[in-house]
This record gives structure tokens, C-alpha cells and sequence, in this order.
């Protein structure tokens, strides 16, 4: 948990994250868990997976912009990949962040900037996926979702299941036939908001994790625990939920050893995959949420 926190505050320096983003020592210490600085990058990296037989969403890096236009390119970026994958026949779907659309700046421009967004993924018959962030954006993020949901009905979003909260949000959703992608979490929440032992948040996740096989539309199931990813087998086995009628999610090069056996078990399985320059936060939060990454990352770094 320390270890945890330390990485967590990282993320949230600047001046840090500024040298980070910009050193060309660092990119091969990245290359693992982030496709590249553009989208071709990814596009690439989709090619690849979709011939193993697993699917991706795509997921343009630098949330929490600082100004209108910065958050008016990231719609226009996430236009370009949606057309982009249509043109290539690619089954993938694209995963946003409401504050790389404004939503610290603007609740209206936010809303602007994903409306477009949406409109244009029903044009093409695509699924966004709606991430969510830290406590404090749940009820905002929500109830965009609701409304875009009733408008267009091509969004997913994401429960944290370490969010105290969360049953109640996995019941609402599943009330609403709103599609659920469950992770566990990463964001430093203070006890009242969230679970802090790892076996409270593992409980939690089995638990709503058998909601929404049993009640979910087609709800997406993002961990890389073992464990928990045999009992969901288990349990769609023994209330016969076929194959087809859910998804497992996890993170470009993270269970490397997993992937394939999805597949190979009848099971889908998508990837989220970063693209971009602002990859700092992301890549800081992925160390802090498994040690076995930290412990590859400082492999590498003995090996250079």
C-alpha cells in the first residue's frame, strides 16, 4: 500500500511527468504496456491482436486537458480513429476520459465534445467505452451516460468495484440495460469512498462481477486476477451464460501469458490499448496496481 501511494503521488507530479513524456531514455521502458506515440502505432498493434484472435478497444492518452482546444482535438482524434478502424473492418471500440473532453473546464463542452463523439461511432455502428476516474467524477460521468445511452445506445461504462458506492451504480446500470465494463480501480481514494484492503475490493468485484453476468448487458469483466477470472468461468458454467454473452478485458502487456488461452478456450477477450504522448499517468498507474510490473520495469532497467 505505501509502495502504492508512493507511485500514485508520482503520477500527479508534473514537473516529473514533464522530463518523463519527453525523454527519448525512457520510451523503451513503455513499449510494453503503451503501443506507441500515434495512432498508426495502435492501428498496428490492433492488426496484430485481431489475428490471434482477440479484440481491442482503443484508448487515446492525456486526460485532464487544460484548455477548450485541447479537449476539442481529443474528440477530433477519437473521430479519425473510429473512421479509421471502419475503414479497416477492425471490431475494435475506442475508450474515453470525460476530462480529456473538458469536463474540468466546461460540464457543456464536455457534453459537446462527446455527443459528437457518439454521433458519429452510431453513424458507423461503434461502441464507446466510458472510463471512469477518480470519485469525484462518478455522479458527473453517470449521468452523461444515462442520457447518451438514451440517445444513441452505443455506450459501455466502467464501475470501479473498489468504489464503495458501486452496487448501487451495477444495480442502476443493469436497470437501464447499460452495458458495464468492472475493474477494480486505480485511483488513491480516502477510506470513505473506497475499499482499502485488496480482499474487500477482490469481494466486491466476485460479487458485482455475478450481478452483471446474471442481469448485465452484455457486461465486460477487466481484471487480470487468476482467481477471480476462474470463478466468473465457473460461475457463467454453472448458470449456462454462454461464451458469447460477455467479454473479458485486460491491459496491452500486462498477462502476456493469459491472452491466448482466451481464445483458445472460446472465451472473447479485448485489450485496452494506449496510444500517445501523454502516457505518463497511465503508465505510472500500472506500476502501482500489480508489482510484478514495477518488478519488469526494473529488470529492464538492470539489463540496460
Amino acid at each position: 500500500m505505501i509502495l502504492r501511494s508512493c507511485l500514485l503521488f508520482l503520477a500527479r507530479q508534473k514537473a516529473l511527468r514533464r522530463w518523463m513524456e519527453t525523454s527519448s531514455l525512457v520510451r523503451p521502458l513503455t513499449a510494453r504496456f503503451i503501443a506507441g506515440p500515434t495512432l498508426d502505432d495502435a492501428l498496428a498493434v490492433g492488426s496484430r491482436l485481431e489475428r490471434d484472435g482477440i479484440m481491442m478497444t482503443l484508448d487515446r492518452l492525456g486526460e485532464n486537458v487544460s484548455s477548450l482546444p485541447e479537449a476539442e482535438a481529443s474528440c477530433e482524434g477519437y473521430i479519425e480513429a473510429l473512421r479509421r478502424l471502419d475503414q479497416l473492418g477492425s471490431n475494435a471500440t475506442v475508450s474515453i476520459k470525460l476530462t480529456q473532453f473538458g469536463l474540468d473546464l466546461s460540464a457543456d463542452a464536455c457534453r459537446a465534445n462527446v455527443w459528437r463523439l457518439a454521433e458519429e461511432a452510431a453513424r458507423l455502428g461503434r461502441t464507446i467505452e466510458i472510463d471512469m476516474e477518480s470519485s469525484e467524477y462518478v455522479d458527473r460521468t453517470l449521468r452523461l451516460v444515462f442520457d447518451l445511452h438514451e440517445r444513441f445506445g452505443n455506450v459501455r461504462v466502467a464501475i470501479q468495484a473498489y468504489l464503495r458506492r458501486s452496487g448501487r451504480d451495477v444495480e442502476r446500470m443493469c436497470d437501464a440495460g447499460i452495458p458495464v465494463r468492472l475493474c477494480k480501480g486505480a485511483y488513491l481514494e480516502p477510506a470513505a469512498a473506497a475499499f482499502q484492503a485488496k480482499s474487500e475490493v477482490d469481494r466486491n468485484y466476485v460479487h458485482l462481477m455475478k450481478v452483471l453476468l446474471e442481469r448485465g448487458a452484455y457486461p465486460a469483466l477487466a481484471t487480470h486476477d487468476e482467481k477471480i477470472i476462474a470463478e466468473a468461468k465457473r460461475f457463467a458454467r454453472d448458470k449456462q451464460i454462454a461464451p458469447d454473452a460477455f467479454e473479458f478485458q485486460m491491459l496491452y502487456g500486462i498477462r502476456r501469458d493469459l491472452e491466448r488461452q482466451f481464445a483458445a478456450e472460446g472465451y472473447r477477450l479485448r485489450l485496452y490499448v494506449p496510444y500517445g504522448q501523454a502516457w505518463y499517468p497511465y503508465f505510472m498507474r500500472r506500476l502501482a496496481e500489480r508489482p510484478a510490473n514495477l518488478l519488469f520495469l526494473l529488470r529492464h532497467l538492470a539489463r540496460g
